[in-house]
């Protein structure tokens, strides 16, 4: 039986999450909220990246990255090391990885497959689950 489905039965087998960790996941989730802050994130999850390097992908102006940076630190979805004159940031958290992984993996297949004129209906009914609406 899948989570979220079932009645009594299915509703024991998991515990609830108290208040304080929803609300640190909702705070991580609005943060990732913003595409580019999401990919940056993405682009960490893939690998070390330093400010520049990071200002370059993104396409987006170094002191706005920074910011980015020290916002998604603050919260604990990347980390950084100095080596020598520069910060250099990563992802070492795999569930970071796995969620942004997935909705983004979910989301390029499902864009493809358009693209493609063919529906995935696997993959649609994965997005349904990843937002809570069944099968």
């Amino acid at each position: 039986m899948a989570a979220g489905e079932g009645g009594a039965a299915g509703a024991a087998s998991y515990e609830e999450p108290s208040g304080e960790v929803l609300g640190r996941a909702a705070e991580a989730f609005g943060l990732l909220a913003a595409p580019a802050r999401l990919h940056i994130v993405w682009l960490l999850a893939h690998g070390e990246r330093d400010v520049s390097a990071l200002a370059e992908q993104v396409g987006g102006a170094l002191p706005a990255v920074s910011q980015h940076l020290s916002k998604l630190k603050l919260a604990g979805l990347v980390r950084s090391r100095r080596e020598g004159r520069r910060q250099v940031y990563y992802v070492d958290d795999p569930g970071v990885v796995a969620v942004v992984r997935l909705m983004i993996g979910q989301l390029a297949e499902q864009e493809r497959a358009q693209e493609d004129g063919q529906v995935h209906e696997r993959g649609a009914r994965s997005l349904r689950r990843l937002h809570g609406t069944g099968a």
